[in-house]
């Protein structure tokens, strides 16, 4: 069997003898090589060709997250943060994860290595999706350029009475980008994207940085309304809309699928609500979650757009959607927001 070559890059001599020690214990992971600081690592990678770098964030001469950018502009390849900046719901991480890292592991303040429980396996399956990451960084530079017009002042006329949109791995930058291009007066549009639990908070906010429109995690009891995006908060609840003036409700019931909160929950509560007033969008993602949901918002009239496969990190959500039948339209990552407001009409994939 093959073994995942893996290069630490931190600044800490201890810090790097530990994580070496971690990875090192699992028979499937070889640790090729160190660096103390970017430079010395961009060197290691041309001459080490790894499969996965794990990165810190504070180093001399470069920051981790200002490498990692140039990393996925120039040689794009499977990155996990190992830093104290990157736990959950913190900006860096959110940051690190926009611009292409695979995962974040927070780094623990502790010198035993049973604190980095969980390392090993992050690094294997990051180094499982090498060819998905570098084959869509090129893509995605290009959708950065494509995407990079500016967002419509308002949303067209006739467009939906309201939007939500899943995604799952490769979410936060697939939703980053269609998000920067949202109309000021968006429709009221509500978001599941799978993270860990305490991660929802700092998503919002940065997409709120980015968008025209106002993003923050959904409250209960919170009427839905124009110019508002409401991020599903990780955790203990699922997010439904509902009501005869529509709101948002968060409700605590078992994970869907193994999701909380679920998509395909979010999308067959606002297909009653909205009817086929309703635009449903499936991004990027593992499994299955929205598939059923986007159907039922088809079957009540309602609009649906799938991301296609040659712009998504993974074709997993986006093709069970499509083999469901339920995706009307199916479009490149940078098409999606235009197509939404009515900004372009292209071509689409067929329905099966």
């Amino acid at each position: 069997m093959t073994k995942v070559r893996a290069l630490v890059v931190d600044d800490s001599a201890t810090m790097r003898m530990l994580i070496a020690k971690t990875l090192g214990a699992d028979p499937q992971i070889e640790v090729v090589g160190f660096a103390k600081d970017p430079i010395e690592a961009r060197a290691e990678i041309k001459r080490l060709d790894p499969d996965v770098i794990t990165l810190d964030v504070e180093m001399p001469r470069m920051q981790g997250t200002e490498f990692l950018a140039h990393l996925m502009r120039l040689r794009p390849m499977p990155v996990v943060m190992v830093s104290t900046l990157t736990g959950p719901g913190t900006a860096t991480a959110i940051e690190a994860l926009s611009i292409g890292a695979y995962d974040c592991f927070a780094k623990p303040s502790g010198t035993s290595t049973r604190a980095f429980d969980g390392l090993a396996a992050m690094v294997k399956e990051a180094a499982g999706a090498k060819r998905s990451i570098v084959a869509l960084a090129a893509r995605q530079n290009e959708s950065r350029q494509a995407a990079a017009r500016p967002a419509a002042e308002t949303a067209a006329s006739g467009g939906p009475a309201a939007i939500v949109i899943a995604a799952s791995t490769g979410g936060i930058e697939a939703i980053s980008t269609v998000l920067s291009q949202w109309p000021k007066d968006c429709p009221p549009t509500f978001v599941v994207q799978h993270l860990p639990a305490g991660f929802t908070k700092g998503f919002a906010a940065r997409l709120d940085a980015i968008s025209p429109a106002e993003v923050a995690e959904a409250r209960d009891g919170e009427r839905a309304a124009r110019g508002r995006v409401y991020i599903a908060p990780a955790g203990a609840s699922h997010l439904l809309v509902g009501g005869l003036h529509p709101a948002c409700m968060l409700r605590s019931a078992d994970p869907v699928s193994g999701h909380r909160p679920a998509a395909d929950v979010l999308f067959s509560s606002a297909a009653s609500a909205y009817g086929a007033e309703l635009l449903g969008i499936v991004l990027t993602g593992m499994g299955a979650d929205g598939a059923k949901g986007l159907l039922a918002i088809r079957k009540a009239g309602g609009a649906t757009i799938g991301q296609d496969e040659a712009t998504s990190l993974v074709y997993g959500m986006p093709k069970a959607a499509f083999q469901l039948g339920a995706v009307e339209r199916q479009l490149p990552l940078a098409r999606i927001a235009q197509a939404a407001f009515n900004l372009e009409r292209a071509e689409a994939s067929p329905c099966p």
